[in-house]
């Protein structure tokens, strides 16, 4: 009895300690500042595919020409990828619809883009949006910039 206790007691302290140190992850990321909510889909499918598979949950963080994205449901200190100004085509812009519409958050729009000849799909609140396409516009003078 005492025996199960105490691996129930074990068992409860770690689960404690994996959410703390999710919950510590997030906090030291979003402490340099600069970050916005933003579901990803890497290597996405052709435009008008709006099954939900592939979404990734995610918090972005702009870091000069860069944005450093990085994955909720991880314990990694590094971004999963790294998104270079320069190298960003916005494609097109539209509303989850059909199963992305349960896959996303609720006020999410998706922007279709291309990053160095991969299609991507970025999902992320209207005022992050806004953000975002500011963000591409205001490249340094002479750098390629396409906002659809």
């Amino acid at each position: 009895m005492i025996l199960a206790l105490f691996v129930c007691g074990i068992v409860v302290a770690l689960v404690l300690l994996g959410l703390f140190v999710f919950g510590l992850r997030r906090r030291l990321i979003q402490r340099s500042g600069g970050t916005f909510d933003c579901s990803l889909r890497w290597d996405a499918p052709a435009a008008g595919d709006t099954s939900g598979k592939g979404w990734s949950y995610g918090v972005a963080r702009y870091s000069g020409d860069r944005i450093a994205w990085f994955r909720v449901f991880s314990y990694a200190m590094r971004p999963r990828r790294v998104l270079e100004r320069a190298a960003i085509e916005v494609v097109d812009r539209r509303a989850p619809e059909g199963e992305e519409e349960l896959a996303l958050l609720s006020d999410a729009i998706i922007l279709g883009c291309r990053h160095k000849g991969t299609r991507l799909e970025l999902a992320m609140s209207e005022d992050a949006l806004t953000g975002f396409l500011a963000w591409l516009e205001a490249a340094p003078p002479g750098q390629r910039v396409n906002v659809a």
